[in-house]
C-alpha cells in the first residue's frame, strides 16, 4: 500500500497546455482505461485533429470540450511503484479564480506552466501569487512548447530568469524549473533527447521524489473534535464509561500519556489511549484521523480543540484575514453577516471593515474599495460571535484557513486565509 500523497495543481495560462500535460502523465504512466483511449481517439479525429488530443482526457464537461477550454477543477488519480498522485487541473481563465483557489488550497505542489513562445503572460504571473498566496510549498515552472522553438536553450534560459525575478517579490519557499514538450512527452515522463542541454530531473521524476513530508506543521499539536463517541448499551463492562473524541490532527503529534489542554475551557488533562480504525496506536500525526480517550471527564464538543498546555492556538473573535470572494449572488461590503467554518467549528460572524482589494495582476493595493465581487480577493476584518482557535495561515494552512457560508441559502460565498489574530 502507497501511503505517500501527492497533491498537486496545475496552473498557468490558457492554451499553456494544462489538460495536455495531465493528459501526458496519464497516458504515459499507463493510468487510463483502453475506452478511455479509444474515446479521445475518435473524438480528435472527429474534430479532424492529426494527432491524439491528451487533453481530452481531463476535459470532462461538454462545454470544455466544446470551447477547448478548462472550466471546472478536474481531479485525476494516478499512481506510480513511489507514489500516489492527486492532480487539480484547474481553469486558466481569469473568471475561474475561485477554482483555481479551490484546487491549489490542498496542494502540496503546483506547476505553473508557461508557453515557450509566449513567456510569462499576466495569467502566468496571477497564478504563481496564488499559489504563494495559498502556501503551496513546492512550485515548479513547466516551459511548455519547446518543440515550437526548436528545443531552444536561450530560450528556456531567458523565461527562467524572468520567472526568478518576478518570484523573488513572492514568498515562493522551493522553486524548480524544467523544459518540456507535454504533447511529444519530451522530459515529461522521461528524459528527453531533444535537449540535452537540460541536465536536471524529468517532471514525473521530480514529482516522485520531491520532499514533502516536512511540509507539515509537526510541531504545533492540534486536535479540533469533530464528533464525540459514546457507545450506547454494551454488553463489554470496559465501553460503559466509554467516551472518545475523534477528528483528524491539523498538526503536531499526540502520544498515551501527553498533557493536552482543552479549549475554550482551558482546562488540562493526559491522553490515556490513541484508538484508529486499526486499533490502539503510539502516536499520532497530522493528518492522520483518530480518536482519543482522555484520562479525566472533561465538557467537550464538536468545534472544541485540544492541544498541548504551553503551545495553543490564538483564540479569537477578532481576526484579519484574506479572503477571496466566490459568488456572483451578492458582494462582499462592510457589515454583511456570514457564517464562518473553522475547522470543525461553525459561527456567525460580520465583515468589520475591508481592508484593501487586492489587484493580482499587479499586487497594487486599493484601499478605496468598498466591497469584494466575484474572484476578487481583499484584506477583511472578521467579529465572529464566538471565539476561533486560529493560527496564521502561513503556520498551518488547516487550522489558518476557514470558509465563509451565506445564512439565507448556505452556499459557500468565500474562502479565507488567517493573517493576524487580535
Amino acid at each position: 500500500m502507497r501511503n505517500d500523497i501527492l497533491r498537486f495543481a496545475t496552473a498557468g495560462s490558457v492554451d499553456d497546455g494544462k489538460s495536455t500535460l495531465i493528459g501526458r502523465l496519464l497516458y504515459d504512466s499507463k493510468s487510463i482505461f483502453e475506452d478511455q483511449l479509444d474515446a479521445v481517439e475518435r473524438t480528435s479525429a472527429a474534430r479532424g485533429e492529426e494527432y491524439t488530443n491528451l487533453a481530452l482526457l481531463t476535459d470532462g464537461l461538454r462545454a470544455e470540450r466544446e470551447q477547448g477550454i478548462t472550466i471546472d477543477v478536474a481531479y485525476r488519480y494516478f499512481a506510480t511503484p513511489k507514489r500516489t498522485f492527486i492532480i487539480a487541473d484547474t481553469p486558466g481563465h481569469i473568471q475561474y479564480t475561485r477554482n483555481m483557489v479551490t484546487g491549489a488550497s490542498t496542494a502540496d505542489l503546483a506547476i505553473i506552466l508557461v508557453d515557450a513562445r509566449k513567456g510569462l503572460q499576466e495569467q502566468s504571473r496571477r497564478h504563481a501569487f496564488l499559489t504563494t498566496l495559498l502556501q503551496v510549498p513546492h512550485l515548479v515552472l513547466a516551459v511548455n512548447k519547446m518543440d515550437l522553438v526548436g528545443y531552444d536553450q536561450a530560450r528556456f534560459e531567458e523565461i527562467k530568469a524572468e520567472f526568478a525575478d518576478f518570484a523573488a517579490k513572492l514568498d515562493a519557499p522551493d522553486l524548480t524549473f524544467v523544459p518540456i514538450s507535454a504533447l511529444h512527452g519530451d522530459n515529461v515522463v522521461g528524459r528527453s533527447e531533444n535537449m540535452p542541454w537540460y541536465s536536471g530531473p524529468s517532471l514525473l521524476h521530480h514529482l516522485e521524489n520531491v520532499h514533502i513530508a516536512s511540509d507539515r506543521n509537526l510541531i504545533d499539536a492540534r486536535f479540533p473534535v469533530q464528533y464525540v463517541i459514546r457507545p450506547h448499551k454494551s454488553a463489554d463492562p470496559e465501553l460503559h464509561d466509554y467516551r472518545g473524541y475523534a477528528g483528524q490532527l491539523a498538526g503536531g503529534v499526540l502520544k498515551p500519556g501527553d498533557e493536552v489542554v482543552h479549549l475554550p475551557s482551558g482546562l488540562s488533562t493526559r491522553i490515556s489511549k490513541i484508538l484508529t480504525a486499526d486499533g490502539d496506536v503510539a502516536e499520532a500525526f497530522a493528518p492522520m484521523s483518530v480518536t482519543l480517550l482522555l484520562e479525566d471527564e472533561i465538557d467537550i464538543s464538536r468545534g472544541d480543540m485540544i492541544c498541548r498546555p504551553n503551545n495553543t492556538p490564538t483564540a479569537s473573535q477578532d481576526i484579519e484575514a484574506m479572503v477571496c470572494w466566490m459568488t456572483d449572488a451578492r458582494k462582499l461590503t462592510p457589515r454583511s453577516k456570514l457564517i464562518v467554518k473553522h475547522t470543525t467549528r461553525t459561527a456567525k460572524v460580520m465583515v468589520k471593515d475591508l481592508r484593501y482589494r487586492l489587484d493580482v495582476n499587479t499586487l497594487h493595493r486599493d484601499e478605496q474599495a468598498d466591497h469584494l465581487a466575484l474572484n476578487e480577493i481583499g484584506r477583511v476584518r472578521l467579529r465572529s460571535t464566538q471565539p476561533l482557535f486560529v493560527d496564521e495561515y502561513s503556520r498551518n494552512r488547516q487550522t489558518g484557513g476557514f470558509i465563509l457560508i451565506d445564512e439565507s441559502t448556505n452556499a459557500t460565498v468565500g474562502a479565507g486565509m488567517v493573517v493576524r489574530a487580535d
